[in-house]
């Protein structure tokens, strides 16, 4: 988000969650807009047994009270009680929320971090959302969702959350960087390798990153570059197998990419400002990163633009992302009322687009559909060309798991990713180590 505070912005990117929104001017008001977003009637609870609905900043300033207004225009059927409306900091979120539901002072529904869900899951704290997913099933807003979104939230327990909004990682290029190197937009590893040379003898870095502090951009495009090769961290039963041909083959291309200069030297210490910055001065032409960084950099030319999906050295397209939900608590007034409000929510956030207060991509295809976010042509190019190969952090496997927030958030993945844009050291000892330290976080 071109005008959001760093710390605003790193903090999410330490923990998966959506960066990259998009600057907002001139927003729809959200009154007129939901004077008809609920068919039911009725007040309601009383006010002591309203259901506390918790969300976070997930975009500009006008997101938390398009958000709040969604919240306060539900109207519940009934006894099943209203709902109201808390705005969680991401500063120290995950204190704030541990020690609530430790508590019982909690939300009954809440947005968050990509992962929570199965954290407080694997707690006894999360009410599966299986009864509300056949509902959707009966009403068609199952078929509603994008494929493999719903998918992502299952364990053998249950679904412990709806999915939201998607935040991915895709790739992108300054179109007038690459026109002024006379080289095509790249479709392979390859022709990614011939750009990235022509770019660097004019002194440009065709491999846009970052690992310093706050700035997990650079862990993520490490990762992503494995499951573009086919590979991952884990395999097809969940288990962690980071060593593995593909892995080694994809690794070793970063390293190559760094060792030709197509990789700011620099990169290893960049935080997501620094990052921005070699963006908007033009020193980084080509790179993987959210769907809002032609926002945060400020382009509004149309200037920098989203490739079609990559493909690997064997023919593998693929890209990462992330799964943000809605989730729903055993601490709640009304197990039916919650899942009311949920219901509610999900089929009324469409307005949230409308008003384009939203920076991530969405999980509906009605939303996706909305002539709103269509206009967002590079976001609108990411779900159709990119979500159908978007694959979430089990890949090689599908099953995610509480052990994904340490992951995620810990340093073993960005040390590594450090060590690989230096591009000195070979990529199966990197890899070895990185096996290592995961598999002690994990124990």
């Amino acid at each position: 988000m071109a005008n959001a505070p760093a710390s605003w912005r790193e903090g999410m990117s330490r923990r998966s969650f959506l960066e990259g929104a998009t600057a907002i001017a001139g927003a729809v008001a959200a009154g007129p807009l939901l004077a008809a977003c609920s068919s039911n009637s009725g007040s309601g609870g009383s006010a002591g047994t309203k259901l506390k609905f918790w969300d976070m900043p997930w975009g500009a300033a006008s997101y938390n009270p398009a958000a709040k207004a969604l919240t306060e225009a539900y109207k519940p059927t009934g006894s099943l009680p209203a709902a109201t409306y808390q705005e969680i900091q991401w500063a120290n979120f995950t204190q704030t929320f541990s020690s609530a539901v430790a508590s019982k002072t909690g939300p009954a529904v809440s947005t968050g971090g990509g992962f929570q869900a199965f954290q407080y899951a694997a707690q006894g704290a999360i009410a599966y959302a299986d009864n509300l997913l056949t509902a959707f099933k009966k009403d068609g807003t199952y078929d509603d969702y994008l494929p493999g979104t719903v998918e992502a939230m299952k364990t053998d327990k249950g679904y412990v959350a709806v999915p939201w909004q998607l935040d991915m990682r895709a790739w992108w290029y300054r179109k007038s960087l690459l026109d002024a190197a006379g080289v095509s937009v790249p479709t392979t590893w390859a022709e990614l390798m011939t750009a990235g040379k022509a770019l660097a003898s004019k002194g440009i870095y065709g491999f846009a990153s970052g690992s310093g502090t706050g700035n997990n951009i650079g862990a993520h495009q490490m990762l992503m570059m494995m499951i573009n090769n086919g590979g991952g961290l884990f395999n097809t039963s969940g288990k962690l197998d980071v060593v593995t041909p593909r892995n080694i083959e994809a690794m070793e291309f970063v390293r190559e990419l760094a060792q030709a200069k197509i990789i700011d030297p620099a990169s290893v210490s960049y935080t997501t400002d620094n990052q921005t910055t070699q963006w908007k001065t033009k020193k980084f032409a080509m790179g993987i990163d959210t769907p809002g960084l032609d926002a945060n950099v400020g382009d509004t030319s149309g200037d920098l633009q989203v490739m079609s999906p990559l493909a690997g050295p064997h023919g593998d397209k693929a890209c990462l992302v992330f799964e943000n939900n809605i989730m729903m608590y055993t601490n709640t007034p009304s197990q039916a009322g919650s899942e009311a409000f949920v219901t509610y929510y999900v089929k009324n956030m469409k307005t949230l687009w409308q008003q384009n207060v939203v920076p991530g991509l969405p999980v509906l295809k009605t939303i996706a559909a909305l002539p709103e976010f269509q206009a967002q042509k590079q976001k609108a190019k990411m779900i159709s060309e990119w979500q159908p190969v978007a694959k979430n952090y089990a890949a090689v496997g599908t099953t995610l798991s509480p052990v994904l927030a340490q992951i995620d958030g810990g340093q073993a993945l960005n040390a590594f990713t450090q060590t690989m844009l230096a591009g000195k050291t070979d990529a199966k000892t990197a890899l070895q180590t990185l096996q290592t330290q995961l598999s002690s976080l994990i124990k």
